[in-house]
């Protein structure tokens, strides 16, 4: 597929022409006359080279660049400033802003194309040697009931990610009128997946699902659904959800989909763009065998075979007719990744705060059971 190149200028002439010249010899172009544009334009569209201007009306093309080069979205991509100024300065302001070469107008066509070709296969060595960002990696966590606790451990665990490893996490509830992170974190009941399902889903671009991410204090950021019981009516909204988790690696390292128990029409497709799964049960002898059903299920689309599957064993209250991590092994015929203990003080003490659970007893068992799950997790991503 031909490169993608975004051209930036307030000037509809140059853009016109530099656009034509690059489409004749066969590129893509996406063309913005702001720097504002720009920004939007280099997430949604993920282009392999910007040309820059510099003088624009609202914001400057260094401004435009060093934005650019801050946002891992975008940090990777090629940019080579095009501008009329053409003293030492300007020059030199434009490399510290991190553009990849410097180009003055008017410039023999010629030697704009060199340029660019230049740019674009320096571009091509660093994906080949790893150095351009791949898209964030997806997790999907299933729950062989609900009720067991799935949405707490996939909460807990992303902050632990972020703030242990460093990793940039979204949490995406894809449960619509069964949300439970705003009610957890003490927040209005949110609009935001909601919206993004009743869009069209051209309408769904990367751009539009980070306009409904919420950063939390923890340095997370949710796509949270609504607990209002009506809206499960928008799990039939296939198209969108797809789209929703198309969108979702390219915004951040880390996607966690919170699917529950409440399959979606469309689960195989939503299980296609998940490069492992995580399975929540409960170790009780009324649970395992919905548990062994649905890891039957779950493996005919190939999960614990070319794709990861990890077992988690969630126990929300103490009783004596548990299974052990051992027997739930043998009886399952999987190994269990974690175990998580029983809580239920300090869960309600959490609900009641508005907070995560590893807020309110950092040192707690659970706390250091979700601690070993994030470190298991960061360290199968970061290989």
């Amino acid at each position: 597929m031909a490169a993608k190149i975004l051209i930036v200028d307030d000037d509809m002439e140059t853009l016109k022409l530099v656009g034509l010249m690059l489409q004749r010899q066969g590129y893509q172009i996406v063309a913005a006359n702001s720097g504002k544009q720009a920004i939007v334009l280099a997430k949604s569209e993920q282009p392999e080279l910007i040309i820059l201007d510099i003088m624009m009306p609202d914001m400057d093309g260094y401004e435009v660049a060093r934005q650019i080069r801050k946002d891992p979205q975008t940090a990777a991509m090629a940019i080579l400033m095009f501008s009329a100024k053409n003293q030492a300065a300007d020059k030199v302001a434009g490399y510290d802003a991190g553009v990849d070469d410097y180009v003055t107008k008017p410039i023999h066509p010629a030697e704009l194309m060199v340029r660019i070709k230049a740019l674009l296969s320096r571009g091509e060595v660093r994906s080949t040697r790893g150095e351009v960002p791949l898209r964030g990696h997806t997790i999907g966590f299933l729950a062989s009931k609900g009720g067991v606790g799935l949405s707490t451990t996939i909460l807990n665990t992303a902050i632990l990610l972020h703030q242990k490893h460093k990793l940039d996490v979204i949490v995406t509830e894809l449960r619509p009128g069964q949300g439970s992170n705003a009610l957890d974190l003490g927040f209005t009941s949110p609009e935001s997946l909601n919206k993004l399902l009743k869009s069209p889903p051209d309408e769904i671009t990367a751009n539009a699902v980070e306009d409904q991410l919420l950063r939390i204090s923890y340095g997370i950021r949710l796509l949270m659904a609504s607990s209002h019981i009506q809206d499960a009516s928008l799990l039939t909204q296939t198209e969108q959800i797809e789209m929703v988790i198309r969108r979702l690696p390219e915004l951040g390292q880390l996607v966690l989909l919170d699917i529950g128990a409440s399959f979606l029409p469309n689960i195989d497709q939503v299980l296609s763009h998940c490069q492992e799964l995580i399975v929540g049960i409960e170790p009780y002898p009324s649970s395992i065998q919905r548990a062994r059903l649905l890891l039957d299920d779950v493996a005919r689309t190939g999960f614990g075979k070319s794709r990861l599957l990890h077992v988690v064993s969630i126990n929300r209250l103490q009783a004596d007719d548990q299974h052990s991590a051992t027997q739930l092994q043998e009886i399952l015929g999987r190994p269990i990744a974690q175990v998580i203990s029983p809580v239920p003080e300090l869960a309600f003490q959490a609900t009641q705060r508005g907070l995560p659970l590893l807020q309110i007893q950092p040192e707690s068992l659970a706390v250091q059971q979700y601690t070993q799950l994030a470190n298991q997790i960061a360290e199968r991503i970061q290989q």
